[in-house]
């Protein structure tokens, strides 16, 4: 039997396996006289309600689908017999999902469910109907909404029954109500504006005032499809028996530090009263408070904090008291792991010491040792024949910005931090010994609606190659026919310069990352202010070393939509440009792109593909070769929920990387605004992943679909002639793509 025969069977066995899942008797555990709900469908009468507003109301849903086609679920658990004694029917049944069952009662609900909705947001004559289509032993149930005509608001009164409360508001202009005329009317915006109004009061010393005290009055009666709205603030009534008083304004009178459980805090007084921003003689401030309880959270030495207050009826005082557990200062963790590169086994280790309050500031201090094994095989010439890695790395993070001529606002934003960071790595290999030293100053905040920020003051890597075996410098660095200028460039010592400045966002659906840095400015124009030498090769050098100089962009972006319960569709886009100039005509290897691998076009390994249509010949080199200075990736994903913790992917990735300038070893990798759309990587494949909670383990199997390096025609287009050992890739990965 061929390979190729071999190969189509293999890729037919899940489409064999659904269809024989499909075969199964989808109704076999639904009692006779009772139906399985098939599908469900809602309408809507009106363009200005979309259908899928009323989802979130509906009662009772089909089965789930894998990637929105297959009820697989509900075909493994009809496969069960009906012996629920036996090992097998239980394993199917809990890999499974038992027929949902037709329930009228459920449906009538959903009518009622749609109607409260559609009034709520000012259909307020809004009706909701469902029909029945039955086909054997299954169901189909379409809802009918009619929402009706839409209530608008036509005016807006306000009742202010204290006096105190009203002269607060006016003062801030919050009097000027989001509701206004003409505007349609829904219980969300009512109740939206009691929220405005309850967090400007709590926000000046109105300690007791809650929404409660607000109420709506709305009147129909008055102008046909039009709301007369009356918001009324009443007075304090501490129960439904007391009288009514006047809301009172409390100030701060004292603010106590209390450790839990009579251990000290462990916590410089300064520490404590910089971020307590709840101040003595300060009205109260339901804002300042939460503020503080956020500004503890992100000290790495609280474990948690508790504010209470005590009230002073009398004079209207409050006495705060904040309660501060600490942590352990100390840990130590180790952490074993496996490496396979190109199937040469290793082991490697990471040691880690960590101390959360160094300073007693909340300083995080850190120490971590990694060591790695590498058996290297099939480098004949090579002597030692292994792979030794040592790294050193440690940190030391303020929870404050460190920086002279800032005011005292800035640097004790306790959304801020500062970091300090040195780094040795030493590495082995039988052709080559390599080392770099790296110190970096950064500092991270947080911004306004989920922006964070990092900014990369200076950051210096000093890359120093120390020997470099006879051999290998004979057949790669010396040989003319081998000769490489990107090659030779990655194996000379190099200093690296930067500074740049990082942007991310992040929320429920959607996220995105941008970076920016420059490197080996400041020190060319301190090169030029000095009228220093150039070398042999026309650069300057620092310590007689060449420095890199270069410019690099980082664009990232993710959206996720939600099909349904099971199903979500991710996309992502990613482009990265850069380029080097003045003291450099080729980028660091540390700098440059590559494609292919577990987060990027899964039908190639990493570093295989690109860049253009470039073609590898020499293995042992092809990892230089195969860099750029241009990234494109494109990436379609649809994820679905197996069962119990596993899930799975089905993905479209495209993209490619390219050089900017036209370097003769790697022809036809140059980027081309008309070429460059016939130079994209496509492939397709399935993935399998195990969410953790705390981390997800993937493994997805990619196949090449179009591959821009090509000979032959069946190599262009493998999707039409696919083969498992030139086209399929598999990827072990921690996390998911994007």
């Amino acid at each position: 039997m061929s390979r190729q025969s071999s190969l189509n069977k293999i890729l037919a066995l899940p489409f064999i396996a659904v269809l024989f899942m499909a075969s199964c008797s989808t109704t076999k555990f639904v009692p006779a006289d009772d139906y399985l709900l098939k599908a469900v469908k809602i309408e809507s009468e009106q363009s200005d309600v979309k259908a899928s507003t009323l989802m979130p109301y509906v009662q009772q849903r089909p089965n789930s689908k894998w990637f929105s086609l297959f009820k697989v679920p509900l075909s493994l658990y009809s496969m069960s017999g009906r012996d629920s004694t036996r090992w097998g029917n239980r394993f199917l049944r809990g890999l499974g999902e038992a027929p949902v069952v037709y329930d009228s009662l459920k449906a009538a609900a959903t009518c009622d469910y749609m109607t409260m909705y559609l009034q709520s947001e000012g259909y307020l004559h809004a009706k909701a109907s469902y029909t029945v289509k039955r086909k054997g032993r299954k169901v189909e149930v379409k809802y009918k909404a009619i929402p009706g005509i839409s209530y608008t608001i036509d005016s807006v009164d306000v009742v202010i029954e204290d006096d105190s409360v009203r002269n607060t508001l006016q003062n801030l202009g919050a009097l000027d109500m989001n509701l206004k005329r003409g505007m349609r009317f829904s219980i969300q915006t009512l109740d939206d504006e009691r929220k405005r109004i309850t967090n400007v009061l709590t926000k000046e010393g109105y300690y007791k005032f809650n929404k409660d005290f607000i109420k709506f009055e709305v009147d129909s009666t008055i102008n046909p499809g039009r709301l007369d709205v009356t918001m009324f603030l009443h007075k304090y009534k501490a129960s439904n028996n007391s009288p009514e008083t006047n809301h009172r304004k409390y100030f701060i009178n004292k603010v106590n530090f209390i450790p839990v459980n009579s251990e000290r805090i462990a916590l410089r007084p300064s520490v404590l009263q910089n971020n307590a921003t709840i101040k003595e003689g300060d009205k109260y401030s339901a804002a300042e408070v939460q503020n503080t309880y956020n500004n503890f959270s992100r000290l790495n030495a609280v474990r948690f904090t508790n504010i209470h207050f005590d009230e002073n009826e009398e004079d209207g005082l409050l006495d705060c008291g904040i309660k501060v557990s600490t942590r352990k200062p100390n840990t130590i963790s180790f952490q074993p792991e496996g490496t396979n590169t190109e199937g040469d086994f290793g082991a490697a280790a990471t040691l880690t010491y960590s101390n959360n309050n160094i300073f007693r500031g909340s300083e995080l201090f850190s120490v971590q040792f990694r060591g790695a094994y590498e058996a290297i095989k099939g480098l004949d010439g090579y002597q030692n024949q292994n792979y030794i890695e040592y790294n050193i790395e440690t940190r030391l993070a303020f929870p404050r910005i460190i920086a002279p001529f800032l005011s005292q606002s800035v640097r004790y934003d306790n959304s801020a931090k500062s970091e300090l960071m040195f780094s040795y790595n030493m590495q082995n290999r039988p052709e080559f010994h390599r080392r770099v030293l790296t110190s970096a100053w950064r500092y991270y905040w947080k911004g306004l609606r989920g922006l964070s920020y990092r900014f990369d003051l200076i950051d210096i890597n000093f890359v120093h190659m120390p020997w470099i075996s006879s051999t290998f410098k004979s057949n790669y660095l010396d040989d003319t026919t081998y000769r490489n200028a990107i090659l030779k460039y990655n194996y000379e010592d190099l200093f690296i310069v930067k500074s740049g400045v990082n942007v991310s966002y992040n929320s429920k659906n959607q996220a995105f990352r941008t970076n920016i840095e420059v490197g080996g400015n400041v020190l060319n124009a301190l090169s030029h202010l000095t009228k220093a030498k150039k070398n042999s090769d026309g650069q300057y050098t620092l310590f007689k070393i060449a420095y890199a100089q270069y410019v690099k962009g980082d664009f990232d972006y993710t959206r996720l939509l939600q099909l349904d319960v099971k199903n979500q569709l991710a996309l992502h886009f990613g482009l990265g440009i850069a380029y080097p100039y003045g003291n450099s005509n080729i980028l660091p290897f540390e700098k440059r792109y590559f494609s292919g691998g577990a987060n990027s076009v899964r039908g190639w390994n990493v570093r295989e593909l690109g860049p253009g249509k470039f073609r590898g010949s020499d293995g042992k080199i092809d990892f230089i070769n195969q860099t750029g200075d241009m990234k494109l990736d494109m990436n379609v994903e649809l994820r679905t929920a197996l069962f119990w913790k596993f899930n799975g992917a089905f993905f479209v990735d495209a993209g490619n990387i390219w050089t900017l300038k036209n370097y003769k070893d790697q022809p036809g990798g140059q980027f081309k605004f008309d070429s460059f759309l016939k130079q994209l990587a496509v492939a397709y494949g399935l993935g399998l992943r195990v969410n953790f909670d705390y981390f997800v383990v993937r493994l997805d199997c990619g196949m090449k679909a179009v591959n821009p390096a090509y000979t032959t025609s069946s190599e262009h287009f493998p999707i039409a002639n696919p083969r498992l050992g030139r086209d399929l890739s598999v990827h072990f990965a921690v996390g998911l793509p994007f």
